[in-house]
């Protein structure tokens, strides 16, 4: 079986298009396939500051001969483009000998248009170098780069310690040492071109000229666009990534985990194009020439959409739980060495209730653990120091309640409480005590009826 066999010319052309984006060329796209005019793919590259176009020409057959060449050369000429051109003959089987005394001589005269031939054979090496798969077509993702899962200059528990530092009563050099794990997410960054221009008999009714930069999940499943503050976490780190090794990294975490792309990167191509054709698709409005109004629905072609490019990358994504007492604490992040993004925080969230957020003010309870909104914590009467109202016992002294860590202490405070005399007894209730003499006198009262005295 010759390679690439099962493809028809055109699916040939949409291998090569991807294949040239992964071998690092730029603006990679495809020509117009009903009037190509002898162009398949166009591309550009920079060499030595300057920029040059680069016009392919794809050829699925066993032969390809010096006619092909030549046609290809007058195309060069005629190619629209401000700077140097070359061209290049692309073919999954071999080139005549007159084909490659045709490109030689070129090469020999410094022609200004030269043309590069590439064959089955140095298709197959490329595919390796770029992860092709030349029976179906298809190119594997190949990446073994991630993102930094941690700043190397802090301590890997050092984003839980800041964060525990906006709680209330409770020191980060207290805390106990946090369970950290790490999953290592793939992700890919898209990025395309969309240009297109909608006509009817009144003339131009629409026109999209965009480019679009997003990030995917890239697991199993259907791709999933990140939000935006990942995608910025991501973008602005390409260029500080590291190699992926999970025997070093398990020397730092105390759980390694990492996941697989899945799904080729021409896969994730076609499907940035099915997303993009929907994202720009829209109903335009406009008059025609009797006066009427029409409504039409613009939706770009799919050879209206470029991917420049499908950059993978592997996302660290931390978490960390803290046990103090009976409650655990997550603290779950992207992380890209010191920068990061929250994806939960159950650190600053009231266990009592829904509060939640870093705008919020927490206090730690160092009876049960808890860590609670200023609507749940308390101060112990014997101690003076916060508990919540989820573990503190009660009981209601100069008709106020009175919080306690536990029936003990609920028990010392009653017989301090028989021993006071009633002017400090009616100081357990200081909004009574410090209102006005009716009050005072009315709380008394209570409080002599209450002991049994009237």
């Amino acid at each position: 079986m010759a390679v690439l066999d099962d493809l028809s010319g055109f699916e040939f052309e949409d291998v090569m298009e991807d294949v040239f984006r992964n071998l690092g060329y730029e603006n990679v796209r495809q020509a117009d396939r009903t009037a190509d005019e002898g162009r398949d793919v166009i591309m550009e590259e920079v060499v030595d500051g300057t920029r040059r176009a680069i016009i392919v020409e794809c050829k699925h057959t066993g032969t390809v001969g010096r006619p092909v060449v030549q046609k290809l050369h007058s195309a060069i000429a005629t190619f629209d483009f401000d700077g140097p051109k070359r061209g290049m003959v692309v073919t999954t089987g071999r080139f005549t000998n007159p084909a490659q005394e045709y490109a030689n001589r070129l090469q020999q005269n410094d022609d200004p248009h030269p043309i590069e031939l590439l064959d089955g054979e140095d298709l197959r090496e490329i595919a390796d170098e770029i992860g092709l798969d030349l029976y179906n077509g298809r190119i594997e993702i190949l990446c073994d780069e991630t993102l930094r899962p941690y700043d190397p200059a802090v301590d890997v528990d050092a984003a839980v310690a800041e964060a525990f530092r906006d709680v209330e009563n409770i020191e980060a050099a207290d805390l106990p040492e946090t369970h950290s794990s790490v999953t290592f997410r793939p992700v890919v960054a898209v990025t395309a071109d969309t240009n297109a221009v909608f006509e009817t008999s009144v003339g131009v009714i629409h026109r999209i000229n965009d480019r679009t930069r997003f990030v995917a999940h890239a697991e199993r499943g259907q791709p999933q666009v990140v939000d935006e503050d990942v995608a910025t976490l991501v973008t602005e780190n390409f260029h500080a990534t590291v190699d992926l090794d999970t025997e070093q990294f398990g020397e730092v975490f105390d759980d390694v985990e990492e996941r697989r792309f899945g799904q080729t990167q021409t896969e994730y191509k076609e499907w940035a194009v099915e997303r993009l054709q929907q994202h720009h698709t829209t109903t335009v409005t406009y008059t025609g020439d009797n006066n009427v109004t029409y409504n039409k629905t613009c939706e770009p072609n799919r050879s209206d959409i470029s991917v420049q490019s499908i950059e993978p990358v592997y996302l660290p994504e931390v978490r960390q739980t803290t046990e103090l007492q009976e409650y655990t604490y997550p603290y779950e992040y992207y992380a890209a060495g010191p920068s990061r993004v929250t994806a939960e925080d159950g650190i600053h969230q009231c266990v009592h209730c829904d509060t939640s957020g870093v705008d919020e003010t927490y206090t730690y309870c160092p009876n049960c653990g808890a860590i609670a909104c200023s609507s749940h914590i308390k101060t112990e009467r014997l101690e003076g120091e916060p508990i919540c109202t989820g573990c503190a016992v009660t009981e209601r002294f100069a008709l106020k309640t009175k919080y306690f860590y536990d029936e003990e202490n609920l028990e010392a405070f009653r017989e301090e409480y028989a021993d006071m005399p009633l002017h400090e007894k009616a100081m357990e209730n200081k909004w009574l005590a410090g209102g006005s003499v009716v009050a005072t006198v009315l709380l008394v009262v209570g409080l002599l009826v209450i002991g049994g005295i009237i």
